[in-house]
């Protein structure tokens, strides 16, 4: 019945690795079945068979789906059905789609999509490296154009000895927690979290992992040599080379022009003119190709400022290479709360508030981890007008579940043990204007808010 069904066997981190094909999801484009010990992970990757009008970007999505069935729990909500995806599913999500999404064309405009779903949990071995490797299966034997594959390992740090895929127990003492993934030339993603380990020990736990990646890069082209379908052939997006050298040639000056100033509003207001009157110059050569244009336009501000770069050592905003945006920093700016702080770096500002409450305050976790409680939380809010624009809130999205993930992370290594501050902490970073990195200031306004609630931080 099953006539394509395969089976190929690896070993990773000295556990067995195990990549079933061809019996499931039989009309996605590419799937597998991955088990590592007693992990089982399933995943499809599906295309459209017509790119979507209209748009000016890849149309990716990756979704990972936590099953409470693979721990054997019944979820806690009322119709006892799993709901929106938890936070460590969001996030995994994006550590998946990071890795990827630079190896597809950049010219295609095909929907894809990446479903992983979670069947099984062994806590000793990661679902998430096997959904990342899964997904680097699923589309290398698929006919999804990718310039795969790629590889993903946690590294860890116990007794000055670095760990690939630490176990339960060697997560829970392990000095670093990070997360590689490459191709077979070159790291494509990094995630990591580290208890203020030293430079050198970073830098050789991300090497670690690279070279721990290589061997099952190499299963994985084994595999797409034997089963792999040829990539289909897409209509292009691009630009072609003389479109866009006729338009950077008309339009190079009023970019420069525009593009010259530190005020980010001041800049946007100066370039639309300029896209008004290049739009209009080429309509009749380039007829219904508007997002070709736009294209061109970006294009050639990247051009403009690289030379900028290169020629003039300075940046968009007139600053040198090493000149920093002007830094403000306050506390104690909300009466009624238990601590705040406003970081400002140039036209990137962020508002964090501390809340304080007893242990009894933790956030209950009904996931697929054996931990249950939080004690520390960051939660991060991106409102639309701190980029000038006009969006309803819908409540927080991928990027800002991510943003203050990150942040969150940053600021562990520094909060004091329950025994020494038995409390429940909550920032809040409220980013009210954004250009340049507000997860990196959502870092400094925390450490604000913390010192002004008096939270005895450790740095």
């Amino acid at each position: 019945m099953f006539e394509n069904f395969r089976v190929f066997e690896t070993e990773l981190a000295g556990r067995p690795l195990v990549v079933e094909t061809g019996k499931m999801a039989q009309l996605a484009n590419g799937e597998c079945l991955v088990r590592y010990g007693d992990t089982v992970v399933h995943v499809a990757a599906t295309a459209s068979a017509k790119p979507r009008d209209g748009i000016d970007f890849f149309p990716l999505s990756v979704d990972y789906e936590e099953k409470l069935y693979s721990v054997g729990k019944i979820p806690g909500a009322f119709l006892r059905r799993e709901g929106r995806p938890s936070e460590k599913a969001t996030l995994t999500c994006r550590m998946i789609d990071r890795p990827i999404r630079p190896l597809f064309p950049k010219d295609m405009r095909n929907d894809v999509s990446i479903v992983c779903t979670v069947m099984s949990v062994d806590q000793d071995n990661s679902p998430e490296i096997a959904a990342m490797i899964g997904t680097s299966i699923a589309l290398s034997i698929s006919d999804i154009p990718w310039k795969g594959p790629i590889s993903g390992v946690s590294v860890g740090l116990i007794d000055g000895e670095f760990i690939i895929n630490p176990n339960a127990e060697e997560r829970k003492v392990s000095e670093m927690a990070v997360t590689v993934a490459s191709t077979d030339e070159r790291i494509a993603m990094i995630e990591a979290g580290a208890n203020e380990v030293s430079d050198e020990d970073m830098y050789n736990g991300i090497m670690a992992g690279h070279e721990a990646n290589q061997k099952i890069i190499q299963f994985i082209k084994d595999i797409q040599a034997q089963i792999g379908k040829e990539k289909f052939s897409y209509p292009s997006n691009k630009p072609e080379h003389e479109m866009f050298e006729a338009i950077r040639d008309y339009a190079e000056d009023a970019v420069r022009a525009a593009l010259d100033t530190d005020d980010k509003n001041v800049r946007d207001e100066r370039l639309k003119p300029v896209y008004e009157d290049v739009h209009e110059h080429f309509a009749q050569e380039y007829p219904d190709q508007e997002a070709k244009i736009d294209e061109c336009l970006y294009l050639t501000q990247k051009y403009v400022v690289r030379r900028w770069l290169l020629d003039e050592q300075k940046r968009v905003d007139g600053r040198g290479m090493d000149d920093m945006r002007p830094l403000a920093a306050e506390v104690a700016l909300l009466p009624r709360v238990h601590g705040s702080g406003m970081f400002t770096r140039g036209q990137t500002q962020v508002l964090t508030v501390a809340t304080l409450g007893s242990i009894r305050d933790n956030q209950l976790l009904d996931g697929i981890d054996e931990e249950e409680t939080k004690r520390y939380i960051h939660h991060y809010n991106f409102p639309s007008y701190s980029v000038g624009e006009t969006k309803p809130s819908r409540g927080p999205g991928r990027r800002e579940i991510g943003h203050g993930a990150l942040a969150e992370r940053a600021l562990v290594p520094v909060i004091p043990s329950v025994d020494e501050f038995p409390y429940t902490i909550r920032l809040v970073s409220e980013v009210l204007s954004s250009n340049g990195s507000t997860s990196q200031a959502s870092i400094c306004g925390s450490t604000l808010a913390l010192m002004d609630a008096g939270v005895p931080i450790k740095a």
